[in-house]
């Protein structure tokens, strides 16, 4: 089973750009990435009943734990060093108003910060903490 893997859409500029923030701020490199559209990407985001062609939210799998959403957003920050985990107090916000925000924005990422015709190629530094 995997631990701390995000899968993240491997297009969508926003989600890239999040993926090394995230990088750059988890100096433990705890976190390890996969786009979903990456054969292991397909693979778990079919196992949990999610379309790796309709892609609508980040996952994080930690264990047997599955998280979407909002909650995938906030086990991540909850996890990072440097006050990011502040923000994890949102879940004190009902989750289905953080969902709905959430989804919202997903339907709208690619108007706001475009896409790439091809997932991102991490750098051979980076090789190692990605999956897939």
């Amino acid at each position: 089973m995997y631990q701390n893997l995000i899968l993240f859409d491997g297009v969508c500029n926003f989600c890239n750009s999040a993926v090394q923030l995230v990088i750059e701020i988890d100096r433990h490199k705890i976190f390890k990435f996969a786009a979903i559209q990456s054969e292991l990407g397909q693979q778990l985001y079919r196992q949990h009943g999610l379309d790796p062609i309709d892609i609508q939210t980040l996952m994080l799998v930690d264990g047997d734990k599955v998280l979407t959403k909002s909650d995938a957003v906030l086990a991540v920050l909850a996890k990072l060093d440097g006050g990011w985990q502040y923000l994890a107090n949102f879940t004190a916000m009902p989750q289905p108003l953080r969902d709905w925000a959430y989804s919202e924005f997903a339907r709208q990422r690619f108007v706001l910060f475009g896409r790439r015709d091809r997932c991102m190629v991490p750098t051979p530094e980076l090789q190692e903490r990605f999956i897939g």
